[in-house]
């Protein structure tokens, strides 16, 4: 992936910026925009297909009205996933052909009202990729400036390995939270290391704070001991928890409320002692590690 310090550590996801959230007016977006950047979180995690394929042009709009210099962000955005909710589709499904990826990429660029995006992600991996056709596409638009870095989305290894057969593979971005945290043990992770992949995780504080199950019980057991110790709260906890794992994680935060954006900066400043990630490990998994 090269230097890192380009992205803020803490993403700013936008899926719910829009009609799948908060349904935030342009100037809503633009003061949330500029109170990211005065947090420091200057990077903005969006995908063509949130908000039926309109939050991108809400977000572009409000980007134009805060009128905020382009090379004080970067963007993220993603492509490939074909719903029937928004486009004439019959059935949902993944697009992953030459004309579609540069298409899409153009689209968002468009739409985002920007000459470049700083990474583009393939949304989801399709059973009928060809390594070589995304590799023109990915060539022709990088080629042409339209992208800087190239990268995935809900990847295994394998997957990731198929492209780079072709194509180098820049960044994944996975769920990894406390309550799913299966990328530790299926090489995904331990794939964003080995090959230093960017890792990207959304979904970071889990089902913490929409589940009432055994397990979420467990770990809030866990959290209001540690609440204490480390004076902070349930989310900046959750959030550090993932923090910890050597693959660098970069949580994509998908809220838009200004003081839980701001409490999820304060979480950069927290690291777990080792015992203590692991009293979270073990409430949640429900035994302790063998």
């Amino acid at each position: 992936m090269g230097n890192l310090t380009n992205y803020s550590k803490i993403i700013a996801g936008t899926m719910t910026w829009g009609s799948w959230g908060k349904k935030l007016s342009s100037t809503q977006m633009a003061a949330l925009f500029e109170h990211c950047l005065s947090l420091g979180i200057t990077t903005f995690d969006h995908a063509d297909i949130y908000g039926d394929y309109t939050n991108e042009a809400n977000f572009g709009n409000a980007f134009l009205e805060s009128k905020i210099d382009r090379t004080k962000a970067q963007f993220i955005s993603k492509c490939g996933i074909q719903m029937t909710s928004g486009r004439q589709n019959v059935v949902k499904h993944y697009q992953y052909d030459k004309a579609y990826i540069i298409w899409s990429a153009e689209q968002s660029l468009k739409k985002l009202h920007t000459d470049y995006l700083d990474v583009f992600l393939l949304h989801r991996p399709s059973p009928l990729m060809q390594p070589d056709e995304i590799a023109e596409a990915i060539l022709t638009l990088k080629d042409s400036g339209k992208i800087k870095k190239f990268g995935v989305s809900n990847f295994t290894p394998s997957q990731i390995a198929l492209l780079e057969t072709v194509i180098p593979v820049a960044a994944n971005q996975i769920e990894y939270s406390l309550t799913a945290n299966h990328v530790m043990y299926d090489g995904t992770l331990d794939d964003c290391i080995a090959h230093h992949r960017m890792a990207m995780a959304w979904s970071p504080l889990g089902s913490y704070f929409n589940e009432n199950t055994a397990r979420t019980k467990r770990i809030k057991k866990i959290l209001t001991v540690l609440k204490q110790k480390y004076n902070a709260t349930e989310g900046q906890l959750l959030l550090a928890w993932i923090l910890k794992h050597p693959s660098k994680i970069f949580p994509v935060v998908g809220t838009t409320d200004p003081k839980r954006l701001a409490a999820s900066v304060k979480a950069l400043q927290l690291n777990l002692d080792l015992q203590d990630w692991f009293l979270f490990l073990e409430a949640s998994n429900g035994h302790e590690v063998a």
